[in-house]
């Protein structure tokens, strides 16, 4: 029997998108750093749209976890706070439902863009590392 190097995915949200690449660009080092083979790079609209592409990709035989970068900015109404927690809950149903690893990289609910340019690059790094350590428990 041939051991297979695990291949994760790596979905990311487009608004936002000069934030959301310089994460996608941090998360690639990363993955270049720690080893890891990435699969496959998608991109949707929002973080709205991260949880059925998710699931979706977590069902596929040959991914082994996958990583979502997102940013739900603070807005005037609680409408980014209501989709923060649909968002997460989704996420964390979809890794118990499948058995398999997501290292969520969303910033907020909630962040302004003065605070997701602070976090956002510690937060795409902190994503892969979760990803990498929760595989190797698994």
């Amino acid at each position: 029997m041939i051991a297979m190097t695990p291949a994760y995915s790596m979905i990311a949200a487009e608004f936002n998108k000069p934030l959301i690449d310089a994460m996608v660009a941090t998360a690639l080092a990363e993955f270049e750093a720690h080893g890891l083979t990435l699969a496959r790079l998608i991109r949707v609209p929002g973080a709205f749209e991260l949880p059925l592409v998710a699931d979706a990709e977590l069902a596929k035989a040959e991914v082994q976890g996958l990583i979502v970068l997102g940013y739900i900015e603070k807005g005037e109404t609680l409408h980014g706070e209501v989709m923060g927690h649909v968002v997460c809950s989704s996420l964390v149903a979809s890794q118990i439902r499948h058995r398999k690893p997501i290292g969520m990289g969303i910033i907020g609910p909630g962040a302004t863009p003065e605070q997701a340019q602070v976090r956002h690059i510690h937060c795409a790094k902190a994503a892969v590392a979760a990803l990498k350590r929760v595989s190797e428990l698994l």
